[in-house]
């Protein structure tokens, strides 16, 4: 960008973009993350279909797809370890794919196992608890079990919309998945109230 006079726009600007404003380039890892985000939109064009009825519940093509869409959620940290490219942004994108993806899962499988929209709901929910307890807000302490529940939530859903699983079965893994969901953020909840 340049003024009416010739003279270059300000110094530390690129194409009128103060470079201090300008966001840093994806990683390997950001790509990653974005093209799950892309596998969750068409996952989430599946679940309309589904919800009004052109598609039932555990149809084969949502089930093909949604596997790769919650495994990728194991490669996005990995490649940005590997690449030495860990930062923030990432993380909190990471994460807020995640929450999406669980949320998009869980409304077919919450057809024949209602429960199931606690799974998609939780991160949410805790969110809205923190505005009103906003000690709840503040950095947790590292808990693997914390890491492998949320990842059991993604494989739960997978379970629950395989064709081949048994609805019973589908039940009963997503009524477990929940418990263990409930009881995490339960734990969570008590740690921060206690911490307060």
């Amino acid at each position: 960008m340049r003024r009416t006079d010739g003279a270059p726009a300000a110094w530390g600007t690129q194409g009128g973009v103060p470079s201090s404003r300008r966001c840093a380039p994806l990683t390997p890892a950001d790509w990653v993350t974005v093209f799950r985000a892309g596998l969750g939109v068409v996952c989430a064009v599946l679940v309309v279909l589904t919800l009004i009825g052109l598609l039932p519940p555990r149809s084969w093509i949502l089930f093909l797809l949604l596997v790769p869409t919650v495994a990728l959620d194991a490669v996005d940290g990995a490649v940005a370890r590997r690449t030495g490219t860990v930062t923030a942004r990432g993380a909190r994108w990471d994460m807020e794919v995640d929450a999406a993806v669980l949320l998009i899962a869980c409304l077919p499988v919450s057809v024949f196992a209602p429960w199931a929209l606690v799974i998609g709901l939780a991160r949410y929910l805790f969110g809205l608890g923190g505005l009103v307890r906003p000690w709840w807000r503040a950095k947790l302490p590292f808990r693997q079990s914390r890491r492998v529940i949320a990842a059991l939530q993604g494989v739960a859903l997978i379970v629950a919309l395989a064709p081949f699983v048994p609805i019973w079965l589908a039940q009963v893994v997503t009524g477990v998945a929940v418990a263990l969901l409930v009881f995490s953020f339960a734990r969570d909840i008590l740690f921060q109230e206690r911490r307060r």
